[in-house]
């Protein structure tokens, strides 16, 4: 049985991220558009699964996407959902507390003249 440091290690090494990152090119930009023309929603499962396996590997495509994150924030929080990123999970707790916790009213001040 291999052990989660090992496996790590193993993903970590430059020829397997490498070839991680080829393979997402390719389902990205090449199996993608094949599936897409069928029925049904395959192309767009497999371009996430192509995308996730490049953010996972490339520092570039990271800042892309932080880019794109910021441009269109909603359409990152959907992205953020879909790769199942721990930052979407955060943020979404971090929005669940405040909004449980009880506003405070605001004081009326009245003026006096």
């Amino acid at each position: 049985m291999i052990s989660r440091d090992q496996w790590r290690a193993f993903i970590d090494s430059p020829a397997v991220e490498w070839t991680i990152f080829v393979v997402g090119l390719l389902l990205l930009f090449v199996v993608a558009p094949l599936v897409g023309a069928l029925p049904g929603p395959g192309g767009i499962l497999v371009a996430g699964l192509g995308l996730a396996m490049v953010l996972k590997t490339s520092m570039w495509a990271k800042r892309r996407y932080v880019r794109f994150k910021r441009w269109k924030p909603k359409a990152g929080g959907w992205t953020d959902w879909a790769l199942r990123r721990k930052s979407y999970q955060r943020r979404r707790d971090l929005e669940k507390q405040r909004q449980a916790e009880p506003a405070e009213e605001p004081v009326e001040r009245t003026g006096s003249n």
